[in-house]
């Protein structure tokens, strides 16, 4: 006992009086820590060893070059019951979410919210440590002391939340400025003689310098109508994907006329030309709020400098009057 309240005396001098406690606090997290990779690991699955012993006895002999399959495994996965949403709405929409951001791989669900989980824990370490050191330099307060430890956690798992939620408005801006002059693109080439499959592969290939992301939806329908996927569930995947209004119209207007029989060239046309003004109106939206936009820093400006200007020397003169009549 007397050695725990030398410990405890120690403390509460080095670090105030919520000394003690912070130690408690850092010991704790550490614990939970360690035993993080214990409780998280997954025994292999029977039917795992069965399917990875199929694709040795499957692999080829010697310098045989590789075609389908890969044997790399994933180092989060057996951590996936953990790390990704056992129910299957929610998997869905972190999914989806991650898709429009452009993060396609396999791995994109459990690496995000192994993302969340590392920088989180990261940053409550970062805060703890900061805390230790504010105790030891002042004397804080309780509040103080846990916004200081729970804030940079709080931040750090929202981080790639944030993170995800740019990539997803900077890629659905850049598929929206670019989706027009795909379909004027799309337009000659319908015109010039090609199909519907054919000019879609060229317009990947000509955008990809200005509109990379609306190249990689386009490339990703064709990859898939050549695999035999039904066109129609392919065009509702790429308006999924994209996350954007137009691109739903555009594939609205393409199953309809696909389902009616009528000519795709004439609905491009149509719907090009609608695309076309949609882009000059959004543009001149833009123009008409910069005059209010611009208001207030116009004020902020322009009316101290003139305030000045006109009542600094009326200010000047009468301080001056003032300090000679109190002479």
């Amino acid at each position: 006992m007397e050695i725990i309240s030398q410990i405890n005396e120690l403390l509460t001098n080095q670090f105030g009086e919520f000394g003690p406690l912070l130690v408690v606090g850092i010991l704790g997290l550490f614990l939970v820590l360690l035993t993080l990779p214990v409780m998280l690991r997954k025994n292999e699955d029977p039917l795992d060893k069965l399917r990875k012993s199929q694709i040795e006895e499957k692999k080829p002999k010697g310098n045989a070059q590789k075609l389908r399959y890969d044997t790399k495994k994933d180092k989060l996965e057996k951590y996936s019951t953990f790390l990704e949403p056992q129910n299957e709405e929610e998997y869905s929409a972190v999914r989806l979410k991650l898709l429009q951001a452009g993060y396609r791989s396999k791995q994109a669900v459990r690496t995000y919210n192994f993302m969340q989980l590392a920088l989180g824990l990261g940053f409550l370490v970062i805060g703890a440590i900061f805390a230790i050191f504010q105790a030891s330099t002042g004397d804080p307060s309780a509040q103080t002391i846990a916004m200081s430890i729970i804030l940079p956690g709080v931040v750090g798992y929202m981080l790639p939340k944030y993170w995800v939620n740019r990539r997803v408005q900077s890629r659905q801006e850049e598929i929206t400025n670019g989706f027009p002059d795909a379909l004027d693109m799309m337009l000659v080439c319908v015109e010039a003689g090609q199909s519907l499959d054919q000019s879609i592969i060229r317009v990947s290939k000509e955008i990809r310098a200005g509109f990379p992301s609306l190249a990689d939806e386009f490339e990703i329908v064709s990859n898939e109508v050549k695999a035999g996927k039904d066109k129609v569930s392919v065009l509702k995947d790429m308006s999924a994907r994209a996350g954007v209004t137009d691109v739903a119209s555009f594939v609205t207007v393409l199953v309809q006329s696909a389902s009616f029989g009528t000519s795709i060239a004439d609905a491009l046309r149509v719907y090009a030309s609608e695309m076309r003004d949609k882009r000059v109106m959004r543009a001149e939206e833009k123009a008409n709020t910069l005059p209010t936009k611009m208001t207030l820093a116009t004020m902020m400006l322009t009316v101290p400098p003139l305030l000045i200007i006109l009542i600094g020397p009326s200010v000047y003169q009468i301080s001056v009057t003032l300090s000679n009549t109190n002479f």
